[in-house]
């Protein structure tokens, strides 16, 4: 295994850079267009791409996460120590603030902002508890049967669920508190954070509890459910 200041160098730097294009690109679309779809296409866009590129570069360091809700379910399913997934959540949440600034760094924006965007209630809140659970199905299911899809299904799934999703889907609480630290296109404010992250861990949890039982190996057997063997 990869000794674990590389592992979390990789988890500082993936969402440092995941969080730079979320705040960035959302920065550069609403400079360069008053019309707010478009700018939430472009928006989508980058996120989707960098995710794609991240997770097929750092992956192999790390696992990838960029986020405290997938470290928390791998380390429930024993795959990561305890330790590691707190000191990996840790890292997350400061690269993500890190990437805030130098995102702010690149448009000459002040550094440290406080978002004002309001951004809650209970349609925001089951929200973000479907793009958790969705993300995290994608992410449990990809391991099991196309683990090198996986970084092409985290970057397609997060792109379509910036659209069905009415909270434009954060699911990653790094990430929800990073955008809190910029008062920009992205933003979320603080005070709308708790509720936010509430939801995000519990649509997590729900998709380690399905997703246990839908992915599990049949008694006495090795490999994979192959769909065709059940007809």
């Amino acid at each position: 295994m990869i000794d674990l200041s590389r592992r979390l160098t990789a988890e500082a730097l993936g969402t440092g850079l995941l969080v730079a294009a979320v705040v960035g690109s959302g920065i550069m679309a609403e400079t360069l267009s008053t019309d707010v779809a478009l700018a939430l296409l472009a928006n989508t866009i980058a996120t989707g791409a960098i995710l794609v590129v991240l997770i097929s570069t750092l992956g192999p360091i790390s696992g990838a996460h960029f986020n405290p809700a997938v470290s928390l379910v791998f380390a429930l399913r024993r795959e990561l120590p305890a330790r590691d997934a707190g000191l990996y959540a840790l890292v997350q949440i400061v690269g993500g603030v890190l990437g805030a600034i130098a995102a702010h760094a690149m448009f000459a924006l002040p550094l440290v902002q406080a978002s004002s965007t309001i951004r809650t209630g209970g349609a925001q809140w089951f929200s973000e508890s479907v793009a958790a659970f969705g993300l995290v199905a994608i992410i449990l299911a990809g391991v099991r049967f196309e683990r090198k899809a996986v970084p092409m299904l985290v970057g397609l799934y997060i792109t379509a669920a910036y659209w069905f999703t009415a909270s434009t889907s954060f699911a990653n609480p790094a990430v929800a508190i990073a955008r809190s630290f910029t008062d920009t296109f992205s933003g979320i404010r603080p005070l709308d954070l708790p509720g936010f992250i509430l939801a995000q861990v519990v649509g997590a949890l729900v998709a380690l509890a399905l997703m246990t039982w839908l992915l599990r190996v049949p008694s006495g057997s090795d490999l994979p459910i192959n769909p065709e063997d059940q007809s």
